[in-house]
């Protein structure tokens, strides 16, 4: 039922002027929408310690937003952005950052049409277009100099902030778009949900008897991308890497509270593992989750047993680790099995990542945003923050 759903049903008016275009002074300086069981209150983020339930376990992602934007000039001053996707040549995220000689990236390409072909260079890199697979193309970058690619990036590249705040990156974003415990280099868009977090919001969850976990899903630009199909059947999800440690999945395992996911990302994330297991019982590789494989896969197994499957399946091959893509479209029908609890920003309509909570609060996304809307809530990455708990 899920592929009927009409992406019309799930549009709210937004003004403009309702769009966060920065952020506050403060972190943990904004407001929360705390909805439990059906009620709406008010709160400050600062609360969301004593908000949580007691023995929960917050599940974050420690992603990191790397400087992805890239500026050429070309013939009569045009100039040409290279915005880093994903790499290509080497796969692996380490290995490309470190690199000392030449990447290949996944990219999309701005003013596309200027560049006639060859290759463009600046002061530090040049870029050679390779070759182009579906809406993306692939880019060869080289440097001279004994740098890493991450060292170039930070030389030359610019945040990638979301283009519905119609403004360019200024240096603030290059402290306040990453969330305090960002560690591993990915995302071209920032787990937003995070950006609220404060050392000492961290430190009171702590005292609180709140459990701390972080897994890595590196955020893509599809994030941004509302659904311009009329069904959502005909959208095509864009899908993630991540990687969850062993250590994780047993603390998962064990765990006998709520798990609140900080964020879309995570929960997608989480809801993926799930999935996985059940494909290591039926005998599937579990390397690539499709876009609709959860509603078509049967859930046999508890919450537990598919993490004991997942757990087998890295430890029969001494794996300290699980590393995957995920293209899961979580939307209403769908059923969560490892999420209890979500903190989240508003979200833009007619978007992928709205489907998801009204799949976690069903029709009540309406009366929140409706009532966020009307009380003066900030909206969108740098706006404000909500406490779900159905």
């Amino acid at each position: 039922m899920v592929q009927k759903i009409h992406i019309a049903h799930y549009n709210y008016p937004l003004p403009e002027s309702r769009i966060a275009s920065y952020p506050l002074a403060e972190r943990d300086a904004s407001r929360l929408l705390f909805y439990e069981k059906g009620a709406i209150l008010d709160k400050s983020f600062a609360e969301i310690p004593s908000l949580l339930p007691s023995g929960a376990l917050l599940v974050f992602n420690n992603s990191r937003v790397v400087p992805a934007r890239l500026f050429f000039t070309i013939e009569q001053g045009a100039i040409v952005e290279i915005l880093c996707l994903e790499p290509y040549e080497p796969t692996d995220y380490h290995l490309s950052f470190t690199s000392t000689t030449s990447v290949i990236w996944r990219t999309v390409i701005g003013n596309k049409k200027r560049w006639k072909g060859g290759k463009l260079s600046n002061a530090f890199l040049s870029a050679e277009c390779i070759g182009r697979e579906d809406d993306t193309y692939l880019v060869r970058f080289e440097w001279n100099g004994n740098f890493a690619f991450s060292e170039i990036l930070e030389l030359c590249g610019q945040v990638p902030i979301p283009p519905y705040l119609h403004r360019a990156s200024e240096t603030i974003d290059t402290e306040r778009y990453q969330t305090v415990y960002a560690s591993l280099r990915g995302s071209v868009a920032a787990p937003t949900a995070g950006l609220h977090f404060s050392d000492n919001i961290i430190s009171s969850l702590k005292s609180n008897h709140v459990s701390l976990a972080e897994i890595t899903l590196h955020v893509g630009a599809g994030t941004f991308m509302p659904v311009k199909t009329v069904m959502i059947a005909q959208h095509l999800m864009h899908s993630e890497p991540f990687t969850v440690s062993l250590p994780f999945l047993r603390q998962l395992l064990s765990h006998t509270g709520e798990v609140i996911a900080v964020g879309t990302t995570s929960a997608r994330c989480l809801e993926s593992l799930y999935w996985f297991g059940i494909m290591c019982y039926m005998g599937i590789d579990p390397c690539f989750l499709p876009q609709w494989e959860a509603y078509s896969l049967k859930p046999v197994l508890s919450r537990k047993e598919s993490l004991e499957q997942l757990i087998s399946y890295l430890q029969k091959r001494e794996m300290t680790s699980f590393s995957g893509r995920t293209q899961i479209m979580v939307a209403p029908s769908y059923t969560f099995h490892l999420t209890n609890g979500l903190i989240t920003n508003f979200h833009q309509p007619r978007s992928t990542l709205l489907l998801l909570i009204a799949a976690f609060i069903g029709e009540d996304w309406r009366r929140c945003y409706a009532h966020a809307l009307a009380n003066g809530y900030r909206f969108l990455s740098y706006g404000d923050s909500s406490l779900l708990l159905p």
